[in-house]
């Protein structure tokens, strides 16, 4: 199936894993999928290294960046920076609730300032033509019913809001840590389909707990478009056959895991040789759970912690990886 905006499936922005690298490895697999930055702060882009706060290559593109912030200033003006960066979207976080998050007011925190929010999204609108989208939780601590979310949505959508991506959890802003919020509060996708019903104007995207494509392609009978997570951390294979199933079915790749090392190995050598990256680690973090799943996973990675991440290691290190589990593969096969 093909559509426009938004696309139908997306990748979270996930701080400490959506850096180019990870973005990088993502495209060589699914050519259509959104993808995100890691939330990057208004204070961090505006007064912090902005030329690697924006780093991406040409390939990554569909690519949103998601930004937090509370000051509609700022936000405006990081709109219209990510802009003419050459970003596709930008997202603003209604949705972390870490304590360094909510010390700066904003993430999940904004959920209890609905009209703050309406202001920013408004600001970031007239700022850039791009879409500007939301990224939020169902509730925070008591205001977790369906009916708050509701109002929030509603007083948002009214500042032009371009999509709601909803994470189907409540978040606890006292008493469980980022980490607990993730697998905690239980999941109430129905309540984001409700949303869909009973707005039907709006485009709504699903957010928490989905793994597989076959569980995307059931919501979204329901919702405009999905969002994985750490699924895709944990296992990037499982896009493999993304483009297939949610684009237009002559968008599918052949590519196989091995073309993937093997793309990693020469982009990895010719950052290093340029300069661009001075260690390879970073580039082959990404790489760790290629294989999941598959026989000599476990010796890929366990090769590729051992090397990759040693100082002066080079893109050889990813082929002779790829060399090892290959040769695991076949014993255990014998």
């Amino acid at each position: 199936m093909t559509r426009g905006f938004p696309p139908p499936l997306s990748v979270a922005p996930m701080m400490d894993r959506t850096d180019t690298h990870f973005r990088w490895v993502l495209r060589q697999i699914t050519g259509h999928t959104l993808l995100y930055t890691e939330m990057v702060t208004t204070g961090a882009l505006l007064r912090g290294p902005r030329d690697r706060l924006l780093e991406y290559e040409p390939e990554e593109h569909p690519i949103a960046i998601q930004l937090g912030g509370d000051d509609p200033g700022a936000l405006a003006e990081c709109a219209a920076i990510a802009e003419e960066a050459g970003f596709d979207e930008v997202n603003l976080n209604v949705g972390c609730p870490s304590n360094r998050v909510q010390s700066g007011s904003f993430g999940a925190a904004l959920m209890a300032r609905p009209a703050h929010v309406a202001t920013c999204v408004a600001a970031m609108r007239a700022a850039c033509a791009i879409p500007v989208t939301v990224k939020h939780r169902i509730g925070i601590d008591d205001m977790d019913d369906y009916e708050h979310m509701r109002r929030f949505v509603d007083i948002v959508a009214d500042a032009g809001c371009d999509r709601f991506t909803v994470h189907a959890r409540k978040a606890w802003l006292q008493g469980l840590s980022p980490k607990q919020n993730r697998t905690i509060p239980p999941l109430r996708h129905d309540e984001v389909w409700r949303l869909k019903r009973q707005r039907p104007q709006l485009s709504v995207e699903i957010n928490g707990g989905i793994t597989s494509l076959d569980e995307a392609a059931r919501h979204l009978r329901h919702v405009d478009a999905v969002m994985i997570g750490r699924a895709a951390w944990d296992d990037p294979w499982m896009l493999h056959d993304a483009d297939a199933r949610f684009f237009e079915p002559a968008a599918g790749t052949a590519v196989t895991r091995e073309e993937v090392v093997r793309r990693a190995a020469a982009r990895a050598a010719a950052r290093l040789a340029d300069g661009r990256s001075d260690r390879l680690g970073p580039m082959a973090r990404p790489l760790l759970n290629l294989f999941a799943g598959r026989p000599g996973a476990r010796r890929w990675r366990r090769f590729l912690s051992e090397h990759a991440f040693q100082p002066g290691a080079d893109a050889q290190v990813l082929l002779d990886a790829l060399t090892v589990m290959n040769a695991t593969s076949r014993r255990e096969s014998a």
